[in-house]
């Protein structure tokens, strides 16, 4: 799935309103998007749309943490047999893709 081509490209409005929530909860400022979306094998794959560039990784663990801890105890999602994340910059490349499959 190709990300947005810019920070005003807008994601579907569920991605939008999702991302508003994990703002307003204390979540990181910078993420404007957030999907969970069915991915191979019935495994959830997350799409969070970032408008920092800054490709750290210890900014994206922070940020994995941060994101699927909201989904699990706040919007009821389940990360049993794991996920899959992906993380695109404000240019709408992607700068992260992580395998969190036990």
């Amino acid at each position: 799935m190709p990300g947005p081509t810019s920070t005003v490209t807008a994601g579907p409005q569920e991605a939008l309103a999702l991302a508003e929530r994990y703002r307003a909860a204390g979540g990181d400022p910078d993420v404007y998007g957030i999907q969970v979306e069915d991915g191979p094998e019935g495994i959830p794959r997350v799409v969070i749309r970032t408008r920092n560039a800054d490709q750290a990784d210890a900014i994206f663990r922070r940020q994995n943490a941060s994101v699927t801890t909201h989904l699990t105890s706040k919007e009821g999602a389940s990360f049993k047999k794991g996920y899959l994340i992906d993380v695109f910059g404000p240019d709408g490349r992607l700068i992260h893709r992580m395998d969190a499959r036990p």
